[in-house]
């Protein structure tokens, strides 16, 4: 293992992590899980519109780097001999 593939790793563990707690945050949009575990009973203060939009730009902004560093290291085990 090289240094790119090992820093491309613990980059993918870190925003994995982030990535999770982020996608917990989200506001439940009712009915499914999130009912179950509490979110239907939860007010509307929660989160205004601008937080809630800026919490999807991260979210999103960060599984489509997930999904890069993914390809990258499917990449580099092919063809990084």
């Amino acid at each position: 293992m090289n240094g790119m593939t090992i820093t491309l790793q613990v980059l993918l563990l870190v925003i994995s992590l982030v990535l999770t707690l982020l996608v917990l945050l989200h506001k439940g949009k009712g009915g499914g899980l999130s009912d179950m575990f509490g979110g239907g009973i939860s007010s509307s203060a929660g989160s205004s519109g601008v937080a809630e939009r800026n919490l999807n730009r991260i979210t999103v902004g960060l599984a489509l780097t997930w999904t890069v560093i993914i390809v990258l290291l499917g990449l580099i085990s092919r063809f990084g001999h």
